[in-house]
């Protein structure tokens, strides 16, 4: 086997990129996506998204193994919250930056992030995935090196080579067979019930009209329209908006049963939207704005619309995104999340170490204490 850092995913075809896994389903690692992401400049130099792409070739030269991998010389867009620990190096004197990461960038969506061909050995192909960004550390003159969102599997064989586990927490709506968004809620206790009909009759007296597209039923004004509400909702909070609207444009055409998103009317004239993205058999929340503020529409667009498009669709998750305590009461289930470190600097790794124990066994009680909340009659088993 031979090993390749990529700095242009197009320098891959598309077709063996996504045949890894056994046919990558999950849209934010299918070439497509990652591909315009650096198209379009959504990554790269500007952005502090450098991609270093990790891939490996069998003696035929067939593509066996990815890596998505960025050399970051900061820490926004990864969800994974390290500013503390830069901060910690700066102040004895070191430098933080560069890191490497692999990473989906602007989305926490948990999944493989060693991407193996089905019909290689998966175990010595990972070996090579692993070694290889510890070789390019060196060379970069990196501090560290950061995988997020790893799946449980890969998230046990990362810990299996060294590297510091890290939990988190995402809530995940789960389908149980649900007929009709009205069959969800009458497993709620009734007060829980009351107040999410409420949140939805207040869009409805508005006179808020729903529609859900796909990328491929998008117009171009709709989409000019969207990404109008996503730049005003990092205008709103001093932030960068990286997502440019040809990129929107670009994954609607690409990936045009994958796209769905969600548009709020009023009057004629939209007003807010939400986009997702799914896979065979997850829906995943990702971007939301408005120009106008209306009572509870934001939980009508991202949540409750999301949850009616997966009963309707026979989806079986819904991922809303990052953070959220406000989600559990909603039906949304707290599940754990990780994210693998390893730092060169011994004496730091050794602190990380010891706090991340310490982190992991607080998350882990904050997750056992927020399915109290759980509006359920009955709280569901743990996923």
């Amino acid at each position: 086997m031979s090993t390749y850092v990529v700095h242009e995913l197009s320098d891959v075809a598309a077709d063996e990129w996504n045949a890894l896994e056994g046919g990558i389903d999950n849209p934010f690692l299918r070439h497509e996506f990652l591909a315009n992401l650096e198209r379009h400049s959504c990554v790269g130099e500007l952005w502090g998204w450098r991609p270093r792409h990790i891939t490996v070739r069998d003696d035929d030269h067939r593509l066996v193994g990815t890596v998505p991998l960025y050399l970051k010389d900061n820490s926004y867009g990864e969800l994974v919250f390290d500013w503390s620990w830069a901060e910690a190096y700066q102040r004895h004197g070191l430098r933080y930056y560069p890191k490497l990461v692999s990473a989906i960038p602007y989305s926490p969506i948990p999944g493989p992030r060693l991407l193996v061909h089905p019909t290689a050995d998966r175990a010595a192909v990972e070996r090579e995935l692993i070694a290889a960004p510890h070789e390019l550390l060196k060379e970069e003159q990196a501090s560290s090196l950061h995988w997020l969102f790893p799946d449980a599997a890969q998230m046990d064989t990362l810990e299996r080579h060294g590297f510091l586990r890290r939990t988190g927490c995402q809530y995940h709506w789960f389908n149980r067979g649900y007929e009709s968004f009205e069959h969800f809620l009458d497993g709620f206790t009734r007060d829980r019930r009351k107040k999410v009909r409420q949140e939805r009759r207040r869009v409805r007296d508005a006179g808020i009209e729903i529609e859900i597209l796909h990328g491929d039923e998008i117009t171009a004004e709709q989409w000019a329209v969207f990404h109008r509400f996503y730049e005003s909702t990092y205008d709103r909070r001093g932030g960068h908006a990286t997502l440019s609207l040809d990129f929107f444009q670009a994954i609607g055409r690409d990936l045009p049963r994958q796209v769905v998103l969600v548009l709020a009317r009023h009057e004629g004239r939209y007003v807010a939207g939400a986009l997702n993205l799914r896979s065979r058999d997850t829906l995943y929340g990702r971007h939301w704005g408005c120009l106008e503020e209306f009572n509870s529409l934001h939980f009508e667009a991202c949540y409750y619309a999301g949850i009616e498009y997966c009963i309707a669709h026979g989806l079986q998750r819904f991922e809303p995104g990052a953070q959220g305590e406000h989600k559990v009461w909603r039906g949304f289930e707290p599940v754990p999340t990780w994210s693998a470190h390893y730092l060169a600097h011994p004496a730091f790794a050794d602190a990380v170490g010891r706090y991340l124990q310490q982190e992991q066994a607080a998350m882990e009680q904050q997750m056992t204490e927020l399915r109290v909340h759980l509006p359920f009659k009955t709280v569901p088993d743990e996923k």
